[in-house]
């Protein structure tokens, strides 16, 4: 039994669905409009301000593919009405960030600068408060996208774990290693 697909998914007031006969999902919001293609498998229905994601049988596959659609439009629903945020920080010595609209400019610690294009459905802020980390927020209303560019943007620099240098999420906990010891005999 998928737990999660059998939940229905509350419509919020000024989200609108759309289902077409493709089986293409259609949400729109106040903050956009995202689609979504779903397996010709899975039935997806709006009743009173709900949309409901069925199966037609028990098989494994289709549970598997239940739950997921029932995940990603979710996702798309919270997307238009909400959006989705996420921070990240430059923890080094000389790690700067900066943004020139849609072009975000690395230093971490490379001979040179990294020069990242976002795509223009992100949002993108870059500050450095004094005495702190500098952060990298990221806004929009797909979160696979915004997920799939933050690790791209973490993946620059990865979290080292002797020091804990890198690009990481803010409030994200980063497991140390003890350093080399030399032991007397």
């Amino acid at each position: 039994m998928s737990r999660i697909g059998k939940k229905p998914i509350n419509l919020p007031a000024g989200v609108t669905v759309d289902v077409s006969a493709h089986n293409t999902v259609t949400v729109k919001g106040p903050k956009g409009t995202l689609t979504q293609d779903v397996n010709p498998d899975i039935t997806v229905a709006v009743e009173d301000n709900q949309i409901v994601v069925g199966r037609p049988t028990e098989s494994k596959r289709h549970k598997s593919l239940h739950g997921l659609y029932r995940s990603l439009l979710n996702n798309m629903v919270i997307g238009v009405s909400e959006g989705y945020k996420k921070d990240l920080e430059l923890v080094g010595v000389g790690y700067k960030a900066s943004n020139q609209g849609q072009v975000l400019e690395l230093s971490l610690g490379y001979s040179h600068s990294i020069f990242f294009a976002l795509p223009e459905s992100i949002a993108l802020k870059t500050e450095t408060p004094k005495g702190k980390n500098p952060i990298i927020s990221l806004e929009g209303i797909d979160k696979e996208l915004i997920g799939q560019v933050a690790a791209k943007i973490k993946s620059l620099r990865k979290v080292e774990p002797y020091k804990g240098k890198g690009v990481r999420f803010v409030g994200e906990i980063v497991r140390r290693k003890a350093g080399k010891t030399a032991g007397k005999k």
